[in-house]
């Protein structure tokens, strides 16, 4: 099932484009098992665990109405260890701004996750960020796009939307693939 998705460019980063997986393809894919040929160090254990943390976020936001999630970050590259997955979920602005999806997705998550507020970040040892619940507990953070610019620049200095800053690596601003995460099969 490594064929699910085109091996890794030059650069170490998932080819640009939209990839379209369920979470049990993406378990199998290369970004879980494992590249060939094989990157040393290669965490398939963490980077399954990253999966199934991500599952249960999806799950919660499927139960709400949300079928547009994405993810990416250094888990969509050659970083045998990635920290984290990043991502972004396309959503209602309305629902958003009134608190409501915040509230709908809460009563679903145990550990009352779902927050964006600058002040529920906390910081976490070693790390320069201070991170938000979701990151503490899940080690994943998915943010709400409805439209919005996200404070990222591409390198002419405009600023991007969430779709277009998490095509591009962080690393060199190269062009990368983004996962479609399909919520059902």
């Amino acid at each position: 099932m490594k064929g699910l998705l085109p091996a890794f460019t030059v650069d170490g980063l998932l080819p640009a484009g939209d990839y379209e997986l369920t979470l049990s393809e993406l378990r199998v894919s290369m970004l879980v098992a494992g590249p060939t040929p094989a990157v040393p160090g290669w965490d398939a254990d963490w980077r399954g665990t990253l999966v199934e943390n991500l599952g249960v976020l999806v799950e919660q936001l499927a139960r709400v109405g949300i079928t547009d999630v994405f993810v990416n970050g250094s888990f969509v590259e050659d970083k045998a260890h990635p920290n984290d997955i990043d991502g972004y979920f396309c959503c209602d602005f309305g629902d958003l701004v009134t608190g409501a999806l915040q509230r709908r997705l809460n009563i679903l998550d145990a550990h009352k996750v779902w927050t964006w507020d600058p002040n529920s970040r906390r910081p976490y040892r070693g790390y320069p960020k201070q991170q938000l619940p979701m990151w503490h507990q899940y080690r994943v953070e998915l943010y709400p796009h409805y439209g919005q610019f996200c404070n990222i620049r591409d390198q002419h200095g405009h600023e991007l939307e969430f779709p277009a800053a998490f095509r591009l690596s962080r690393r060199n601003d190269v062009p990368r693939g983004i996962v479609r995460v399909r919520s059902r099969p």
